[in-house]
């Protein structure tokens, strides 16, 4: 009985992974209009957090302008299986200028079964020099994104059929990462939305333990329809998209 029990948990504990899936690679709405220049188009979507092909949590996006040329990415997710459970959320305010993402400021909080946890980044306006982690590390500011807006520049990319790509970034840690990103296939998925064809791609990281897979559609603005992620050969979770409405 104690065996099962403890099983039980060892499997609930690797479900719960799927909220970590949700924070990595989250995109939004991103639409190339030349090539060198793309708008933002508002809107909101929702998806459903699987493992082992149980539901087992949701997740939402939202893209919304605050003013001319300023905008707010917020990400939400809430996953949970038997008695444990994690609950998430990203909120990114930022500007386009010129056809460029600027971040201005990073909120990242967790709660749940373990530790909770909360982050602030900013990133300086003024020529553009420091990058401030709240209780944390400063560093020298020279182009990096925060950890939800460089896939903005990811779907403009895709757009215009660019194959690989490499970006840095702040992480939800507060860590300075560099991730490659190549596209593997274009493939037609049937998800809770519907049927969608979308541009697969791989995560590209230094560590061989994990890996992640992404899928873009370009008939929603190269948004994510579906995110997979592995680790040591063992499915984490998969998110697949289930609503999507332009505001």
């Amino acid at each position: 009985m104690i065996k099962n029990f403890q099983n039980q948990v060892m499997r609930a504990s690797k479900l719960l992974a799927a909220g970590t899936v949700c924070a990595l690679w989250f995109s939004t709405g991103a639409q190339a209009q030349s090539d060198n220049s793309f708008t933002l188009t508002p809107y909101k979507a929702s998806y459903t957090a699987y493992k082992w092909g149980d539901d087992v949590g949701e997740a939402h996006i939202e893209l919304s302008e605050l003013s001319d040329n300023q905008y707010s990415l917020l990400y939400t997710s809430k996953v949970s299986k038997f008695f444990l459970s994690d609950k998430r959320s990203e909120h990114s305010i930022f500007t386009l200028n010129d056809s460029t993402v600027v971040p201005s400021q990073y909120f990242y909080n967790r709660s749940g079964t373990g530790p909770d946890k909360e982050l602030i980044v900013t990133f300086g306006q003024q020529g553009g020099e420091k990058i401030v982690v709240e209780n944390g590390d400063i560093y020298n500011w020279n182009g990096e994104f925060d950890n939800q807006i460089y896939r903005l520049d990811l779907a403009k990319q895709l757009a215009k059929g660019v194959t690989e790509l490499d970006y840095s970034f702040v992480n939800y840690r507060g860590e300075l990462r560099n991730y490659g990103v190549k596209v593997i296939e274009t493939e037609t998925l049937t998800l809770p939305y519907g049927k969608l064809d979308a541009v697969k791609v791989k995560l590209i990281r230094d560590s061989k333990k994990r890996e992640t897979y992404a899928w873009f559609a370009p008939s929603l603005d190269y948004a994510l329809v579906r995110l997979q992620q592995f680790k040591d050969g063992d499915e984490q979770g998969d998110i697949k998209l289930k609503s999507f409405q332009p505001e």
